[in-house]
């Protein structure tokens, strides 16, 4: 009976840590309703790393849950990925008028006055999560 109870006791801790790391993810993904993705092709002759470095302000605008930015992965080519921009960055809003506040704000506004010559093309995606 003893090694029963215990067996069944450590099943519950097991599971319950299993579960803890889904759980806080479950947690911070309900608090953030969107994401903002932003794909750059830039014009050539502008240097990425430097690109990387201005965009990389746009994370610390004040209505910004999380930033990620990052250039193509080197994934299989395939008929679906598309690996023809240079710069990706991907933002974390906790509501639609969070991003909103976003597209005012002065550091965002800066870094398109600055920075716009230097691509070519920009697609955004918006995402209701």
């Amino acid at each position: 009976m003893k090694s029963r109870r215990k067996f069944l006791q450590t099943l519950t801790v097991a599971g319950a840590a299993a579960t803890l790391p889904i759980s806080i993810m479950a947690q911070e993904n309900k608090k953030q309703k969107m994401i903002h993705q932003v794909y750059f092709w830039l014009n050539s002759g502008v240097d990425t790393q430097d690109f990387i470095k201005e965009a990389s302000a746009l994370g610390k605008c004040k209505s910004v849950g999380k930033f990620y930015i990052g250039t193509p992965a080197p994934t299989e080519a395939r008929d679906v990925v598309d690996h023809s921009y240079q710069v990706a960055c991907t933002l974390f809003f906790d509501s639609i008028e969070d991003q909103n506040e976003y597209q005012v704000d002065p550091q965002h506004l800066a870094f398109i006055e600055k920075n716009s010559t230097k691509w070519s093309s920009v697609k955004v995606y918006d995402t209701v999560i």
